[in-house]
Parts: C-alpha cells; sequence; structure tokens
C-alpha cells in the first residue's frame, strides 16, 4: 500500500526553493557564491514596524486571533485597497493568511472543482500551476514572450478561454519577469472578461508599490468595476515593507468567498500570528517613507543590472516595469560549451554551470513555465549585483 497520496504526484518541489538551498550548501562548503535566487527583500523590516510586533508582545497580544484576522488588520487592509486604489472592501469582505501564498492555495482549494480550468501567463511564478493542479483543476499556460513585454495580450485572453474556464490569474508587477500591465493594457484584458462573466479574476498585486520609470500601474478591479463581483484583489506585506518572515498575505473579495476561505482556513491554519498581524496593521496605516526609500534602491539597481547583462555575449534582456527581477533570454547561450566543459543545451545546464563554475545562483526559465531565459533577483547590495553581473559577462565570454 502505497503511504503518499496520488494527488502529490501532480505537483513537484519549489525550484526557487530548491536553487536557494543548493547554493546555501555550497557557502558552507567554503564556496564564494552570490545568491541571486531568492525573492525576498535584503532590507531590514522598517523600525516603527519592528517597534509595533515589541509593542503587542509587551501588551500580552498572543493569543489566536479571528481565522480571518483582527478586526484591526482586516480594517487597515481595507484601507489600505481604497487608499490606493479607491476600491472598497468592508473588514468581512478581508481574509488574512499566513503569507499570500496561502491566500492563493485557499481560493484555487474552495473554488476548483476536478477538470476546472485556471489561465495562468506564463512566464509565471512557479507555484500558481501547482496550486491549481493540487486543486484539482488543469493550469492552462498562456505564453508571454519578450517580443511582448512578458505580457498575455486580449487576443491570446480570448483564446483560452473555454467552457471549462473558472479563473485568470494575473501577477501584476510579475515574478519572474517584473513586468507590469498599465492602465490601458488591464482594461483592455477586462473588456475580454466582461464577454465571459463565468471566468474570475485573481490578481497577485503584492509587488504594486515596486514600479520605476514613472509607471502608473493599477488593479483590474479599480481600472473595470464591473468586474469586482468576481475578483480576489490580493496584496500582503513581504515585499513593499520587507517582512518576508512575518508571513501577512490579505485579500479583498465577494462576501461569499471570503467566507469559503475562512471556512477552510479554519481547519488548516487558522489565524495568523497575531504578533505579526500588530506589525501589519502598523505597515499598512504607518510611515510609507521607507517603502518609498527602498524602491528607489531597487530602480537604481535594476538600471545597473539590466546595463551590465545586456553586455554579456548571448544575452537579451528588456528593462521590466516593477518588482525586483530580470528575466534575460540565453538563447544566444545555448548548444555551446563552458569553459569548465559543460554542454550548455538548455536554460536549466545554464544555471547549474553558472553556479558551479562562476559561483553566482540564478533561476532556470524553464521553473517559471518558460525555457530559455533564467530569472535573476537584484534584491541585494549594487557591490554583490556588479560583481554578480561580472561573473555572468565572463562565463558568457568563455562560451564556445
Amino acid at each position: 500500500m502505497n503511504l503518499i497520496a496520488e494527488r502529490l504526484n501532480r505537483i513537484s518541489a519549489s525550484q526557487t526553493i530548491a536553487i536557494s538551498t543548493k547554493a546555501r550548501e555550497l557557502k558552507a562548503a567554503g564556496k564564494d557564491v552570490i545568491g541571486l535566487s531568492a525573492g525576498e527583500p535584503d532590507f531590514e523590516t522598517p523600525q516603527h514596524i519592528k517597534d509595533a510586533a515589541i509593542a503587542a508582545i509587551q501588551a500580552g497580544d498572543t493569543r489566536y486571533t479571528d481565522v480571518a484576522g483582527t478586526p484591526a488588520l482586516r480594517q487597515a487592509a481595507a484601507g489600505y485597497f481604497k487608499r490606493e486604489h479607491g476600491l472598497d472592501y468592508k473588514p468581512e469582505q478581508i481574509i488574512v493568511s499566513t503569507g499570500g501564498k496561502q491566500v492563493i492555495f485557499n481560493a484555487m482549494l474552495a473554488t476548483l472543482n476536478e477538470g476546472d480550468e485556471a489561465i495562468i501567463p506564463a512566464p509565471c511564478w512557479v507555484s500558481y500551476p501547482d496550486i491549481v493542479a493540487l486543486a484539482g483543476g488543469k493550469p492552462v499556460i498562456v505564453s508571454a514572450g519578450q517580443n511582448q513585454g512578458f505580457k498575455l495580450t486580449p487576443e491570446q485572453l480570448e483564446a483560452a478561454i473555454t467552457p471549462k474556464t473558472k479563473w485568470l490569474i494575473l501577477n501584476n508587477p510579475s515574478n519572474p519577469t517584473g513586468a507590469a500591465y498599465s492602465k490601458a493594457e488591464l482594461k483592455a484584458l477586462a473588456e475580454v472578461l466582461l464577454r465571459h462573466p463565468n471566468v474570475w479574476v485573481f490578481t497577485d498585486d503584492i509587488y504594486e508599490k515596486l514600479v520605476y520609470g514613472g509607471f502608473q500601474g493599477s488593479t483590474i478591479a479599480a481600472v473595470e468595476p464591473k468586474l469586482y463581483e468576481r475578483t480576489v484583489t490580493m496584496n500582503g506585506c513581504s515585499k513593499a515593507f520587507a517582512m518576508t518572515g512575518w508571513r501577512i498575505g490579505f485579500a479583498g473579495a465577494p462576501l461569499s468567498l471570503t467566507k469559503a476561505m475562512d471556512k477552510l482556513q479554519s481547519q488548516s491554519t487558522s489565524s495568523t500570528s497575531s504578533i505579526s498581524q500588530a506589525a501589519a496593521v502598523a505597515a499598512l496605516n504607518g510611515p510609507q517613507e521607507s517603502v518609498e526609500a527602498m524602491r528607489v534602491v531597487y530602480e537604481r539597481r535594476r538600471d545597473l543590472v539590466v546595463g551590465m547583462l545586456n553586455e554579456a555575449p548571448g544575452i537579451r534582456c528588456i528593462n521590466p516595469e516593477g518588482a525586483f527581477y530580470v528575466f534575460p533570454s540565453v538563447n544566444g547561450c545555448l548548444g555551446k560549451t563552458s569553459a569548465g566543459g559543460k554542454k550548455i543545451e538548455t536554460d536549466e545546464d545554464f544555471v547549474i554551470a553558472l553556479l558551479d563554475e562562476a559561483g553566482v545562483a540564478a533561476v532556470h526559465g524553464s521553473a517559471f513555465m518558460f525555457p530559455g531565459h533564467f530569472r535573476i533577483s537584484y534584491a541585494t547590495s549594487d557591490e554583490l549585483l556588479t560583481e554578480a553581473c561580472k561573473r555572468i559577462q565572463k562565463f558568457c565570454a568563455g562560451l564556445r
């Protein structure tokens, strides 16, 4: 009798975590490795947020909370959506989970029946297809390449919708590409969705505060209010507030779906940490200067990395609008042999050789459902980024 459930065969372990783990192991063994594989800010959590957590501990705020979050945090999240996008969510329409990933998991598991389809533009975050598959759904991957800015077109969306389509999952700005949809681009997608009233939208806006070059972003329910009643608008504290370890994600949704996610969460994790929730209230309601300060640094790093990568033979890197990733093409490097004698046939061969021979950890594009590319996170110091890009240039120059 096989102990492990069949459903686990539908998914694979996170490849971004696998690369980061290998890089840490090499570092522990004494190898000089620059890790650019993890999607995690290198900044400290702002002090006023830490202070709020300490104050909550000292006040004895250490008990279970309501499953869907404390009243204060649900109110703060509703206030955030209103302030940033003019979206009216009542606190009871807000659910707070242990990171944004749990919000996605809750929404998919609460809604997908066997065979229901979820459209996922690729390149995409590694977890979207696996979460959909684990919930019994079918991920429908729609490729959007560099020539279209790594963004789904209305024509592609229309062609992908079938009678079984239940969700469009939209990551804006995107992990792994940093591509962000303008208001006009969101409006064009919304016009397609209005013709298909059975299709819901899950918009993952976790990187929305990190946009560059004067880019003006939005979220789809704000651009097209007619989609409000079938949209889950997700956000969180991990990226903009450098709070990855605090594990706070939240979403606004129609009340019936919020209640369904609450019911599911009550039988899984229940509430997230009371201390983290107190900190998140301070993040959302408190001073925002630290967010802008981090954004300015990320923009400088983006420009540094894009410029240096485009000087590497065989690599082509477009300038992303947001997040803290670049997703360069390595197609010009494939079919060659590295200085260490490794044949580079795939993007995975490229990143493995890059790690082994140059000591730079990145993630292959195939992990994001888009071969021929690789992802670099520029959420690290200018000095390390400069050194890493020099190593990439040297590695690529050595390919024969």
